[in-house]
């Protein structure tokens, strides 16, 4: 998670939401990422996607069997359903987002019946951390506004 934190920060700095993301095979880290939607100006280049694609890319397969793909906020429904595609084994989240997140709704236990793959989820690794570098980022764009 440490990792995924400051892909989140280095998002932050670039002006992006900061929300990092890294996947892990084993004990081998395959990629970070950091969202990047607002400067690739694409709606899909959340950190979840971005990092998967890169790790996909890396070992030459879009399947990422035996992965854990670690993010600092609870991934949304797009993210979720690229984790699916991906057929990780794992998911390891930070803080909760009640607006849009996924987990706790959908993908509370690996995924809606019905699906071709579910995944382990396990929350709230140091969601204090990963809420914080979200709320200061809000913070500063709030003052922003507001002169």
């Amino acid at each position: 998670m440490g990792r995924a934190l400051r892909a989140a920060r280095a998002a932050a700095r670039r002006g992006e939401v900061p929300v990092g993301a890294v996947v892990v095979h084993g004990d081998r880290p395959l990629s970070a990422a950091g969202n990047c939607s607002v400067g690739h100006h694409d709606p899909t280049a959340h950190a979840e996607v971005v990092a998967l694609r890169r790790a996909a890319r890396r070992i030459g397969n879009h399947r990422l069997a035996g992965a854990t793909l670690y993010v600092t906020l609870e991934p949304c429904l797009m993210c979720c359903g690229a984790a699916v595609h991906a057929r990780i084994d794992r998911m390891v989240y930070g803080a909760d987002d009640p607006k849009v997140g996924a987990i706790s709704s959908l993908f509370r236990k690996g995924g809606p019946a019905g699906l071709n793959h579910r995944f382990a989820v396990a929350g709230g690794v140091r969601a204090h951390e990963c809420a914080e570098v979200l709320r200061a980022f809000f913070k500063v764009r709030r003052r922003g506004r507001l002169k």
